[in-house]
């Protein structure tokens, strides 16, 4: 299966390194940039929280819980103290400020408002004005919109066959997901997708990890054997206690996994020293929660990269991360019973996660 994570990071980096070439960005900042690599994790091995810098783990925990809210505002964020999209956020309310000025929005009540706030002030206002939070915080049908409420037209046909507009309906991709796994786990249609050719124009930014795929398969005998000695369960047949033998038996108890289940991602631009890291750990996240709710075991996490770059004033702290050596990754603690949409950044608790220090990089937006 899949050598270290953190390994094929460190060593991915370097192949940018060696082998990218220079490019112009959308930002200005420029990258060095290769195409086509992949990176694979068994779950098996460990939580992949990068550890060769300290990560920011809340944040990528209330970001996540954000996509699956359904939440395209960026208030939930700030709220937590989570700050990764403040910059496109703000960007968009700069644009935005003459046009929505126009149309009548007035804060009285704060004169500096007849000019733009700054960045500072703009977080301020989102934390505490709710009548500008849902204006200006506000950055189109991005992950979570799709994710959980993708707009469909619906068609009906005439007597004459020729189709005529019904109305819209929201698909949640999340859901019909789950229940997909729940009735269907050998379908080879168990995927979320949020590139909406239709309204990436709406978008402050287009998905740059744009769909995931998750893929399940029958626990084996020495699996499930693994699984009943992990549950502590102490179940007899005639006095005698279960054994190995037992696991491909109906012995095996019902209430334990069966499955065992994958998430593969496709991402199309990947910025590797400050993005990379956050995707793996909130798509590894996702499949622990995921699993957690089908009951299935977490297996193996696969990331399909498209424009794989280091922006250039990421280069002098890529190689400082590249001296540095990996750590033991850290175990996810269980995750808790009840509704998957009840869960909050404080429910994710990781074991032993041992890191170096941070290594601090400005985000181009």
């Amino acid at each position: 299966m899949s050598k270290n994570i953190e390994k094929q990071y460190l060593k991915l980096l370097k192949d940018i390194l060696d082998n990218g070439v220079e490019k112009q960005d959308r930002t200005g900042t420029g990258t060095i940039s290769v195409f086509g690599r992949q990176i694979r994790h068994d779950m098996s091995k460990g939580f992949p929280l990068l550890t060769t810098k300290k990560m920011y783990w809340k944040g990528i925990a209330t970001e996540l819980l954000w996509f699956l809210r359904g939440d395209t505002n960026i208030k939930y964020l700030v709220d937590n103290n989570c700050h990764i999209w403040d910059g496109d956020a703000y960007q968009n309310y700069l644009k935005q400020y003459e046009k929505d000025k126009k149309h009548g929005v007035k804060y009285e009540d704060n004169p500096k408002h007849d000019r733009p706030f700054n960045r500072e002030e703009f977080i301020n206002w989102i934390k505490n004005v709710d009548e500008f939070a849902k204006i200006y915080g506000e950055l189109g049908p991005i992950y979570g919109h799709q994710w959980r409420s993708w707009e469909t037209e619906i068609f009906e046909k005439d007597e004459k066959t020729k189709q005529v507009f019904h109305g819209t309906q929201q698909v949640d991709q999340i859901q019909n997901l789950i229940n997909d796994l729940k009735t269907n786990p050998d379908s080879r249609r168990l995927m979320v997708n949020a590139w909406n050719v239709g309204e990436l124009d709406k978008m402050v930014l287009p998905p740059c990890h744009y769909g995931f795929q998750v893929y399940t398969r029958e626990l084996s005998d020495s699996e499930k054997w693994e699984q009943y000695v992990k549950s502590g369960l102490n179940i007899e047949i005639n006095g005698t206690p279960l054994e190995l033998k037992h696991m491909g038996t109906p012995y095996y108890p019902k209430s334990l996994p069966q499955r065992a289940i994958s998430l593969m991602w496709n991402q199309r631009s990947v910025d590797t020293f400050l993005g990379l890291p956050f995707n793996i750990a909130s798509y590894a996240l996702l499949l622990e929660i995921i699993a957690k709710e089908v009951n299935m075991v977490p297996d193996e996490l696969i990331g399909n990269l498209g424009d794989v770059h280091l922006y250039s004033n990421h280069v002098e702290q890529a190689k400082e991360q590249m001296t540095r050596e990996p750590m033991k990754l850290p175990t996810l603690c269980d995750l808790p019973n009840g509704n998957w949409e009840s869960f909050t950044p404080f429910n994710f608790d990781l074991k032993g996660y041992s890191h170096h220090e941070t290594i601090k990089a400005p985000l181009s937006n």
